[in-house]
């Protein structure tokens, strides 16, 4: 009780607290939502956006000094929760553009119409945690409440990183946030209603979301019997035989992720099964995609998987004699799943090395002489990162990524690439055209056209008179309209795009939704401050599509991992926080800080991605944490000096928020110009905020003239 009187009476704890709150929400909507509902899981950024929106609209309703928003917060939390309960079943959109796993063949409506209400109830969840950020904004000095606003956020980061240390699940955030929400709004939480709404709401979230599952940093695992035909979200988890690694006919699981199948953990020595039966035969088929390479090497002694998963690449490795295995898997949950199901026993081997890492990061870092790479089907089914459009696995299936894995090989060594191009015959010309320009060399290519699994071999020294027919799988060549497709490369790291385009449902999306985004805040705006809303809406612009750049390049690299991209956000809120002091104790506004600012931007856009990743490990730190983030100090000085001028704290700061929301759409213009040329429409972003700033002091000059 005493700490609630505190934070009433002192408006800067309590705006640390309400920041915290919304941050950690956030962040618990954005791990909860992609990996529970199949339709977002390429939209995730969408959770992003939209609570920046809600943020804002929030933040600008406080200018009217109608208070009362927070009693509709638990209303509009169960809403959205019940909502995403219906919207689970609910599949992607079809593209002809995009590869997605498990999307419906054609565009349907439906899908548009609920991501547009999963996008407009998230937003409206964090419109009563807005306003009252917004109402202690009114309370505080500008600069200072902002300081202790960047405090919140980054206390609520760090908070959340614990959670994917841990594995928590979401639901258990979900329950800390209704607690901290009641903690800081008792009058509007401690009622019958209200507590009776939030233990319904979480039992929906626990009822709707397979309690038996894993919450890895990335992923919503799940594992079942592939004996197990039916099964349900309140089903337990398979308990495996305790002889599992060493019993003559061992049984298959099936991992799925996000709450689709993804891999099996089984045993592909055809040995450990008797002759004649179902099981022996289904192994025979199955395991012969994992052979193929070794058809083109002999008794490999090194050999690197990556992508290793539940561990049957690795297991084809030691059953030819590898003699050291690294293995390479970025999800430390699929390779616990896999210790405990995966009869092949792989990780247990002595002669396996474990690497949790990111694929290309390993690449760069790996000492080499392997007699064999081999790229596992790592086909990711999330992005990397909310704030990016880029998937998990963007960054090892480019020109650059092959490059380096072909790096590593021996003078002997040959690299296999696997892919499942789920019927994406295009896919297959754009592996093709991929690895030729990474080896200089042409692969040669097994397909097995009817399940859309491509085996591409490149060999440093050519086998003479290789095999057409390995089993099912032939030899398969690209026809030259295929070979037209743009490989992916560091700087277009979209394997999946069938070219540089934003696929047209993406498209109407965006579109529907900006268009309610700006109806919104042109009825909550405050009046006469358009001008200033154009300068700090720009601003919030500029830094969204900074902080992006700044986890994207970070991640390629030093590895796209949850703990870089941890380390970025709380890095670029540390710079914020520097500017924001720098700027209350020496710096006053001048349109001069824009030069730095661009010129920073320009710094960072001239150094050509592969010439980072050359330098040496530790100056590729220092170019990280001294280049990478500068803009945003100076963008950071700009906001601050600009916003202490403010005469409508509340309003800038959300429209700043709104900004950030227009920010991430543009965002998605990398689909079709690519990551670095982003840095055209940042720069266009200051530029609009300079002139709306200059604009906006001249003609408050020109009224003090007038006046005098």
């Amino acid at each position: 009780m005493e700490i609630r009187k505190t934070l009433g009476a002192r408006p800067h704890l309590r705006l640390f607290a309400l920041s915290f709150l919304a941050l950690f929400l956030e962040l618990t909507i954005i791990r909860w939502v992609p990996g529970s509902i199949r339709l977002v899981a390429y939209y995730a950024n969408l959770m992003l956006i939209s609570s920046f929106l809600g943020l804002g609209l929030g933040s600008m309703l406080a200018e009217r000094r109608a208070r009362g928003l927070a009693r509709w917060f638990p209303v509009l939390l169960a809403t959205d929760v019940a909502f995403l309960a219906l919207a689970r079943q609910v599949l992607l959109p079809g593209s002809s553009v995009e590869l997605r796993f498990y999307s419906l063949h054609t565009t349907g409506l439906a899908s548009y119409v609920v991501l547009v209400g999963i996008f407009v109830l998230n937003a409206a969840v964090f419109v009563p945690l807005g306003e009252e950020v917004g109402q202690q904004f009114r309370r505080l000095d500008s600069l200072r409440g902002y300081a202790w606003d960047l405090g919140g956020s980054l206390a609520g980061t760090l908070v959340f990183g614990i959670f994917a240390v841990l594995h928590f699940s979401p639901q258990l955030g979900l329950a800390i946030a209704v607690f901290l929400f009641a903690w800081l709004f008792p009058a509007e939480a401690l009622n019958v209603r209200t507590l009776t709404l939030f233990v319904i709401l979480l039992a929906v979230s626990v009822a709707t979301t397979e309690w038996r599952a894993t919450w890895s940093a990335y992923n919503h695992l799940s594992i079942h019997a592939q004996s197990e035909n039916t099964w349900s979200l309140m089903s337990r988890a398979p308990t495996p035989p305790s002889d599992l690694m060493a019993m003559r006919n061992p049984p298959t699981y099936i991992l799925s992720v996000n709450q689709n199948f993804y891999q099996y953990h089984r045993s592909i020595d055809i040995r450990r099964y008797t002759p004649g039966t179902a099981a022996y035969r289904a192994t025979d088929s199955f395991r012969l995609r994992y052979l193929i390479p070794y058809e083109f090497t002999s008794a490999p002694k090194r050999v690197a998987v990556v992508g290793s998963g539940g561990g049957l690449d690795i297991e084809a490795a030691l059953l030819h004699g590898a003699q050291r295995v690294d293995a390479v898997e970025i999800d430390p949950g699929i390779v616990g799943l896999a210790r405990r199901y995966s009869a092949g026993g792989a990780y247990e081997n002595p002669k396996t090395s474990l690497h949790v890492d990111d694929a290309r990061s390993f690449f760069e870092a790996a000492p080499g002489d392997y007699d064999l790479v081999v790229f596992g089907l790592l086909d990711s089914q999330g992005l990397f990162s909310t704030m990016a459009n880029i998937r998990l696995d963007g960054f090892v299936y480019t020109v650059e990524g092959v490059r380096a894995a072909w790096r590593l090989l021996n003078d002997r060594g040959v690299l296999s690439l696997g892919f499942g191009a789920a019927g994406r015959d295009w896919l297959g010309g754009k592996l093709y055209r991929m690895v030729t320009e990474a080896t200089g060399r042409e692969p040669r290519v097994y397909a097995n056209t009817r399940q859309s699994n491509y085996i591409l071999i490149v060999e440093k020294q050519p086998t003479k008179n290789p095999p057409n027919t390995i089993g099912q799988f032939v030899r398969w060549h690209p026809t030259a309209e295929e070979l037209q497709n743009p490989p992916a490369t560091d700087d277009w790291p979209y394997l999946y795009l069938h070219r540089r385009t934003i696929p047209s449902d993406y498209l109407v999306v965006m579109v529907s939704l900006l268009v309610l985004s700006i109806g919104a805040v042109l009825l909550v705006k405050p009046a006469g401050a358009a001008t200033e809303g154009v300068h700090f809406g720009a601003l919030g612009a500029g830094f969204l599509l900074l902080e992006t750049k700044a986890i994207v390049d970070s991640s390629l690299y030093f590895g796209a991992t949850w703990l870089v991209s941890m380390i970025v956000i709380s890095g670029v809120l540390l710079m914020i926080l520097a500017a924001n002091a720098v700027a209350r104790r020496f710096i006053t506004f001048s349109r001069w800080l824009y030069a730095p600012l661009i010129a920073s931007v320009l710094l960072v856009y001239v150094a050509p991605h592969h010439v980072v990743l050359a330098m040496p490990f530790v100056t590729r730190v220092a170019w990280t944490a001294l280049a990478v983030p500068l803009p945003i100090f100076f963008a950071g000085l700009v906001f601050s000096t600009t916003f202490r001028q403010s005469p409508h704290p509340p309003a800038a700061f959300g429209a700043n928020l709104v900004g950030a929301m227009l920010g991430g759409f543009a965002e998605y213009l990398g689909m079709a110009i690519g990551s670095r040329n982003l840095v055209a429409i940042i720069v266009t972003a200051y530029l609009v905020s300079l002139v709306a700033v200059s604009w906006k002091n001249g003609r408050l000059a020109r009224v003090d003239i007038q006046a005098t």
